[in-house]
């Protein structure tokens, strides 16, 4: 059953609608209800009720065994029987109109077994050991699961720790929720004989909660009715507006998509390339968006071309003929195939303009590809039979069909969650995270996260908790601040400290996306109250309380090893650069007969020339000590200063005082007035600090300030 082919309900009883794809028309329930209230056929032949199940079923498996499914039904419909559903047909018509969705969408056997059965359970006298016994653990499974889900209020009033117990019960296999969401859709299209207010209720649901996980299943062929039949419940007069758009536009004499879909197929031909070029008419929730992102459609805007080919090498080579023998619109373009979404879909997009400015949107994909892009995990087949090399995955997001990376994460943060509120409202959140970006590792795994995502969320992504050690990152080769926002196919090398005691910043909860990353720094809050804090200043150690070597005045900067020619001058080394050998210096004499020392390309050398002040002349004396101020640049973390001042005090030198600006974005610059026995240590201390986790960059000071004058 293909996204385009659905037919979506008006808000009362479901008609058909006019915009649909010529494919398997719709089945009459009312038929299948007569030909079950005949009951099971004779023998072992298939009863007549199923077969449109099993003619979509073999469309997909040809050699499926047949006998499950016919067991399966003999006994749905004998213990259903006399039930009747709330449109007045049979009740067995709705587990038959799920399994033929499911037969559509190319579920396996199992599966098809499973969602015949799944209101047995629940509704009839039937138990889960009898069907164990009938059918086998693994569609009493399946069965138990539905059954369990169809007990969860999934709207505002959802007692939580009952969700998050069925969905992580049900979670393990998400052959329970394609079944489910199977189930939903056929209830949405025979809502209208309901209450208004009920319609309106569940509508909301299933835009909440159930479009979303079909989206992140995949399964596009269910979410994309799903939308259409919650849009005329919800917006009915929107959507009656893109109906008659819809209507008119059909209406029409002459069809831009058709004409542009045959001008494709000759320029594929001509190229010698196999490939079939289908016309997809968009759904109704499709064209409304595009109304409104565009204004005015034209005609190209009412589908999209679906190009299939058999192998992915083909899909190139489509878009290269297109894009050389159309005009590409080149923004519109995105390779689905190179880095798939987290949903599985793989295609190439693209659009294409001709002469009139018509412009046509393109997907190329290989029938692989489109078989999953309609079905999602529901075509991946068993997922208890040996997995092909195909199926594996190096990093292990999609080694298991039944469990898309998504899935895995959930499951894994669930755990995490310290309350069902909190699992109840952070689902909620994931959820409504339409789009979802890959970023790669340096190694050359991915991570899969939702579009806003900050380094914060890629941390917590490959780390767990571990990433509460995170001092910083860099994406694309460049430092960036744990708060910096993700882009689809960036780099990102996460920095982690060495301290086992490290802790996340109170902060990083305004930049996490993640359910994850959100609950991991929040338990570890919770777990550790903050504490009063000083106000932000210059803080001191005692490593780092002031030392004047040699007995000289505190406060005052000891005497320069410069020789200067003006005999009798005080020589003072500037504060600004602190110069040292061999450093190339020059000097100005200032008030008091004293001369000044600062580093040939010290921005105070052409103030003091500008201020008129007399150059002289000066050289480097045979004292070996000297004084220099170093700034370390860092990621905040804790114990840095000390571990920075002990690393000082491992070269042998003084601390003359040093500060600390309070933390920027994560950064904090530290400023040190050192002490050095010799100016050849110097190289050795720089690389003595900037070897200190979470250290970036040591530089010599160069301050903006005025020098004494």
């Amino acid at each position: 059953m293909s996204a385009e082919a659905t037919n979506p309900a008006t808000p009362g009883p479901v008609t058909p609608g006019t915009h649909r794809r010529r494919g398997r028309p719709r089945i009459d329930l009312r038929r299948i209800g007569w030909a079950a209230l005949l009951g099971p056929a004779a023998g072992n032949r298939l009863p007549d009720a199923i077969g449109h199940v099993v003619e979509a079923h073999r469309a997909h498996h040809p050699e499926a065994p047949l006998e499950p499914l016919r067991r399966a039904y003999v006994l749905a419909e004998s213990s259903h029987r006399g039930q009747m559903r709330k449109s007045g047909e049979p009740y067995i018509t709705h587990p038959l109109a799920v399994t033929l969705i499911l037969a559509e969408l190319g579920a396996e056997t199992t599966t098809l077994t499973a969602s015949l059965l799944h209101d047995t359970v629940e509704d009839t006298e039937v138990t889960l050991d009898q069907v164990r016994t009938e059918f086998g653990e693994e569609v009493a499974y399946l069965v138990d699961g539905v059954t369990k889900l169809e007990k969860v209020d999934y709207g505002a009033a959802a007692e939580p720790e009952t969700f998050r117990k069925m969905l992580v019960a049900t979670g393990n296999d998400v052959r329970v929720m394609s079944i489910k969401l199977a189930d939903r859709l056929h209830n949405m299209r025979t809502l209208g004989v309901m209450r208004p207010e009920k319609q309106a209720r569940i509508a909301k649901v299933t835009r909440d909660v159930l479009i979303p996980l079909a989206e992140r299943l995949g399964v596009q062929a269910l979410k994309t009715e799903l939308e259409d039949l919650v849009f005329a419940i919800l917006h009915p007069d929107e959507y009656t507006v893109t109906r008659e758009l819809i209507a008119a536009n059909d209406a029409r004499d002459t069809d831009a998509l058709a004409e542009i879909a045959e001008d494709a197929r000759a320029v594929l031909k001509d190229a010698g390339i196999t490939a079939e070029v289908l016309i997809r008419p968009r759904h109704f929730v499709s064209v409304h968006r595009s109304r409104r992102k565009r204004g005015t459609l034209r005609g190209a805007d009412f589908g999209r071309l679906l190009v299939l080919v058999g192998e992915d090498a083909d899909c190139y080579g489509v878009l290269g003929e297109l894009h050389t023998c159309f005009t590409p619109v080149v923004s519109e373009f995105k390779d689905f195939i190179a880095v798939p979404k987290f949903n599985l879909y793989q295609s190439l997009h693209t659009a294409v303009s001709r002469g009139d400015g018509e412009v046509a949107e393109v997907l190329i994909r290989t029938h692989q590809m489109h078989k999953v892009a309609e079905a999602g995990v529901v075509a991946l087949g068993n997922p208890y039979a040996p997995p092909s090399e195909e199926q594996a995955d190096s990093d292990g997001e999609r080694a298991d069909p039944t469990r898309p990376g998504w899935l895995s994460r959930l499951l894994d943060w669930q755990e995490a969650a310290p309350d069902a509120d909190t699992f109840w409202s952070t689902l909620r959140e994931d959820l409504a995270q339409d789009r979802e970006i890959t970023v790669f590792r340096p190694d050359g795994g991915t991570l899969g996260l939702p579009a806003g995502a900050s380094c914060v969320d890629a941390a917590y992504a490959q780390y767990g908790e571990d990433a509460h050690a995170c001092i910083g990152a860099r994406v694309n080769g460049r430092l960036a601040t744990l708060s910096t926002v993700l882009n689809d196919g960036d780099t990102v090398q996460l920095l982690m400290g060495q301290d086992p005691a490290s802790e996340p910043s109170r902060d990083w909860l305004d930049h996490a996306r993640t359910p994850a990353a959100r609950i991991a720094i929040r338990r570890w809050l919770t777990t550790h109250p903050a504490t009063p804090q000083p106000e932000p200043e210059d803080r001191r150690t005692p490593e780092s309380a002031p030392r004047t070597p040699q007995g000289a005045p505190a406060g005052r900067p000891a005497e320069a090893n410069a020789v200067v020619d003006q005999p009798g001058a005080t020589v003072r080394l500037a504060g600004c650069c602190t110069p040292v050998p061999p450093d190339a210096v020059t000097a100005f004499a200032v008030r008091g007969g004293v001369v000044t020392v600062h580093r040939a390309e010290c921005h105070g050398v052409e103030r003091m020339k500008s201020a008129g002040r007399a150059e002289v002349g000066v050289h480097w004396g045979d004292t070996t000590q000297c004084r220099v101020s170093l700034i370390a640049e860092s990621f905040s973390r804790p114990h840095l200063l000390a571990d920075l001042t002990e690393a000082i005090a491992l070269e042998s030198v003084a601390v003359i005082s040093a500060t600390v600006e309070p933390p920027t974005q994560g950064r904090v610059r530290h400023t040190y007035t050192l002490q050095l026995p010799d100016a050849t240590t110097l190289p050795g201390l720089m690389r003595a600090m900037r070897n200190i986790a979470g250290v970036y960059d040591v530089s010599r000071a160069q301050h903006s300030a005025q020098t004494s004058s």
